[in-house]
Order: structure tokens, then C-alpha cells, then sequence
């Protein structure tokens, strides 16, 4: 009999990306660069912050290009590899596999992870109580993700600060609690069936898959169908398939190990998550007999129709594409970012005339300095020479602070001859940081200056 090499369980491999997947997501809200943080949705400093940069609430334009790049990412990874998001990303499929797997079965020893089907007999006191204590350990674990989830949106340093005073804090403790709830609720009574009542995902695979999707999927060629159409009724002995050929012993291994309770070899179903457990389990019994597993992680084509799978085809080249564009778009704007925060409004008054035909508009100025030290900040008009500005004084600003401020533009010359109306004239105006040596500190606004009709100056 042909001895098979042995290769590493998915289940293991996939043990591995979820321990790396806890490890990033716990560490990332840590991470800073000039005191910003990797990933932070800010509401309270009203700020995201991507890959250590800090943008404000009039840059939050991006934030619909980082949610386009999320679900097309996700939609450009479900039509190469299937839902191998679900398997081995989604935090669903983490915290059922960390209470069913190593709380449940490994560490209480309530189930076999080889069999997901049986239920322990709770009638037990010793498996209640086994329960009891499992549900307890899961809403530690379960309060520790709800804070990591806060984390994102309350950077840790003021989390554990706000945590010091709770009676200040009450709204934020009573939403970590609340996650916590529904991660109790969710992992210990709702289990698989959000994945397959719930998540609308499942409910859009069958749109982003084609016959060179990957999956794990049944060899019908080789096993025998095991769903007879005919018949409308599953295969359960050896001897009732059409052709003695056909390599499936009806084990059942697969359908004993999968999470939401579905037989593979029936073929694609909306509750699959490709986390490949009946991979590993038609593995383990195939191999036994010399033979590869007949539920392989692979394509339709390449299984059911011998033909090579395509990598590269029309959907993965249009998702790359659109990814492309997004990224690019990305950086584009991010390379826009501003360093400080100017808003330019004009007063009530549009004009004011002084004597020897001076005339004056006033704006007010709303200044921000979304840096994390003081700056001096002054103020030019670059694009008339005939404009100059009245009144206003370079002032310092302390770190994400900010203040009002008065401006006076004024003219002695004439800048238009129009008896009929007043004209508008745009200018520009450059603020910017006099102690920033490099001038990324800088920005540029428009202003309207309103010059008055001729027969209301003194001629």
C-alpha cells in the first residue's frame, strides 16, 4: 500500500494564523509613530489615524476608500480562495474555535474536537458544572476583546486612564459590557448559526465564486456522488453507491467534524466556511488506505473537470485593478495631508470705506494645531500685492489647540471701476508655522475680498 506524506492539518496551520491574527490585533492599538497610532477611529479627538498619520475630521474623506479597499479586498480574496476569510480571519471563527476547541474540549474535556456533532449530557453535574466554568473563563476572555474592539476607537492610554474615574465614564464601560454580553451570548448560545442565519456574507459567496474558485470540495469523480438526485436521499451504506469504484467508506468523518453540521459532499452550501476541518478529517481516513483525501482544498475545475486552475483571469485582474486605483487614490490624498486646521469666514459687514477711499473686509479665522507640540503661526496673502493685511500678528499655539482670530484685509488703490455693483475678488491666503524649518506646516485658503461700486468711493 502507497504510504502518503505526511503533511501538517490545516486545523494546525490555521491555529497558527489565528494565534498571529490575536498577537496583531492586541499589539497594533499599542504601536505609535510621533505619538499616532497605526489604526484609531477617534470620535471623542474626532481623528483617524492610518499608519502612524493623523487626519482630522475635514480629511475623513478617506475614511470610503479604506471601506471600499476593505470589502474589496475581501470580496477580491473570496474569489481566489473562497471564504477563507471566514475560516481563518474572521474573529467569529476565532472565539468559537478558542471556547469549543481549547475550552471545551481540550480544556474541560467536554468534547472531542474531532466531533462537533455531539452534544455532552448536561444532565450530568459534572458536565454543568464543567459548563459553568467554561462560560466563566470565556467572559474574561470575552471582556478582554471587547476592550481590545475599544482600543481602535479609545486609544489604551486613555482607556486605562478613563477606567480610574468609571463614575465619569459610564457610557464607555457600558458599551464594553455590552460587547462583552453579546460575545457571551454569540460564542456560548448563537454559535455557528450567526454564520449561517446572520452574516450576510454567506448569502453573497455564490455570486464571487466561479469553477477556479478554491474550496473544499468533494471529489465526485473519485468518491461517487453521494447525494442521489434520483432518489432525493444521502448515501449512508458503502453498497448503495452506482459504482463499486467509487473510494468514499462513507465514514462520515467529515460530517462528524465540520462546525455548522453540513455534509461536504453534497456539494457548495451558503453554511460552508472553508475552514477545512473535513479536509484534515478525509485526510486522516483516506490516508490510512494508501489513498489522497477526496475533499481537497482546491477548485471545481480542477477537481470535477481535470483542468488547471486560473490564477489570473477577468474577475481577479478587475478586483486587482480596483484595488490599484483605490490604493493609489490613498496615498494621492494622504500625500495632501494637512498639518494644521484654517476655516476662513467672512463677517456680516461685507465692506467698510475709511478715509482717502481705504477700504477694509474683515474675516474670522478659526486656527487648529493638530500637532502634538506648540507652534508660532503667521499669516501672507500671495497673490495680490494690492491687498495687504491690517491686522493680524504671528501667535503661538499650544498642541492640538485651538482659537479664533481677526483679520483685517485693506486696499488704498483702486482695484475696480464698476458703478453697478460691488465686485468680488478671490485671494490667497498661505498660514503657516514660522519655527517649521521644512514648511510641511502650511496651508492654502481662498478668501473672497468684496471691493465696493465706484459711486460709493470719494472721487
Amino acid at each position: 500500500m502507497k504510504k502518503l506524506a505526511k503533511k501538517t492539518p490545516f486545523r494546525i496551520k490555521r491555529y497558527y494564523g489565528y494565534a498571529l491574527a490575536t498577537i496583531i490585533s492586541i499589539i497594533m492599538p499599542f504601536i505609535t509613530f510621533n505619538e499616532n497610532h497605526m489604526f484609531l477611529l477617534s470620535f471623542d479627538k474626532k481623528q483617524l489615524h492610518l499608519l502612524g498619520i493623523a487626519f482630522d475630521m475635514q480629511e475623513l474623506y478617506m475614511l470610503p476608500f479604506l471601506l471600499m479597499l476593505l470589502f474589496l479586498g475581501i470580496f477580491a480574496v473570496t474569489a481566489l480562495g473562497g471564504r477563507a476569510w471566514c475560516g481563518w480571519a474572521c474573529p467569529q471563527t476565532i472565539f468559537r474555535v478558542v471556547y469549543r476547541d481549547f475550552i471545551e474540549s481540550t480544556l474541560l474535556k467536554l468534547k472531542r474536537i474531532k466531533n462537533k456533532q455531539k452534544e455532552p449530557d448536561y444532565s450530568k453535574a459534572q458536565n454543568a458544572s464543567k459548563k459553568v466554568i467554561g462560560v466563566l473563563i470565556w467572559s474574561v476572555l470575552a471582556l478582554l476583546a471587547a476592550s481590545n474592539l475599544m482600543w481602535y476607537f479609545v486609544p489604551p492610554e486613555d482607556f486605562f486612564e478613563y477606567l480610574q474615574d468609571p463614575s465619569e465614564h459610564l457610557m464607555l464601560i457600558g458599551i464594553v459590557l455590552g460587547i462583552t454580553a453579546f460575545l457571551i451570548y454569540d460564542i456560548v448560545k448563537l454559535k455557528e448559526d450567526f454564520c449561517v442565519y446572520i452574516c450576510p456574507y454567506s448569502r453573497v459567496q455564490s455570486v464571487l465564486y466561479d469553477n477556479d474558485t478554491y474550496q473544499a470540495i468533494y471529489s465526485t469523480n473519485r468518491g461517487g456522488k453521494i447525494y442521489n438526485e434520483k432518489k432525493e436521499k444521502t448515501i449512508f451504506n458503502i453498497k448503495d453507491f452506482e459504482e463499486q469504484t467509487d473510494e468514499c467508506t462513507t465514514c462520515e468523518a467529515c460530517v462528524s467534524v465540520c462546525p455548522t453540521h453540513i455534509d461536504i459532499r453534497k456539494g457548495m452550501q451558503l453554511e460552508c466556511i472553508n475552514c477545512l476541518e473535513c479536509v484534515d478529517a478525509c485526510t486522516t481516513v483516506m490516508g490510512k488506505l494508501g489513498k489522497p483525501s477526496l475533499v481537497q482544498w482546491s477548485s471545481t475545475n480542477e477537481i470535477k473537470n481535470n483542468k488547471k486552475t486560473q490564477f489570473i483571469r477577468k474577475s481577479t485582474i478587475m478586483y486587482a485593478i480596483s484595488l490599484l486605483v483605490i490604493i493609489g487614490l490613498l496615498f494621492a490624498m494622504g500625500g495632501k495631508k494637512e498639518y494644521m486646521l484654517l476655516n476662513i469666514n467672512k463677517t456680516t459687514q461685507l465692506y467698510k470705506i475709511k478715509k482717502g477711499n481705504e477700504v477694509t473686509n474683515n474675516f474670522l479665522l478659526l486656527f487648529q494645531n493638530t500637532q502634538n507640540k506648540r507652534h508660532r503661526y503667521a499669516l501672507e496673502i500671495i497673490d495680490h500685492k494690492d491687498i495687504v493685511i491690517k491686522r493680524f500678528k504671528p501667535f503661538s499655539l499650544g498642541a492640538k489647540k485651538l482659537v479664533r482670530k481677526v483679520l483685517v484685509l485693506s486696499t488704498k488703490k483702486r482695484l475696480v471701476d464698476n458703478a453697478t455693483k460691488d465686485t468680488p475678488i478671490t485671494i490667497t491666503l498661505r498660514a503657516y508655522a514660522l519655527d517649521d524649518p521644512e514648511g510641511k506646516i502650511s496651508v492654502l485658503r481662498k478668501a473672497v475680498f468684496i471691493y465696493p461700486r465706484s459711486d460709493k468711493l470719494i472721487k
